[in-house]
């Protein structure tokens, strides 16, 4: 019972971790609202016509 708790707890943060870093990829854009909005001590900045996150 205990190695299927751990299993599941190592794959959802395998998971998030994917998730997350799929997510950090720069996009284009022109001006910060091109970026995607995110919750506020994080957030996207237009940087070289790049959206890069920011903390």
């Amino acid at each position: 019972m205990t190695q299927i708790l751990k299993f599941i707890y190592t794959l959802i943060i395998f998971l998030s971790l994917f998730l997350v870093e799929t997510n950090s990829a720069p996009k284009p854009c022109v001006t910060v609202k091109d970026c995607p909005k995110t919750v506020f001590p994080i957030g996207y900045k237009c940087i070289k016509n790049l959206c890069i996150l920011v903390i």
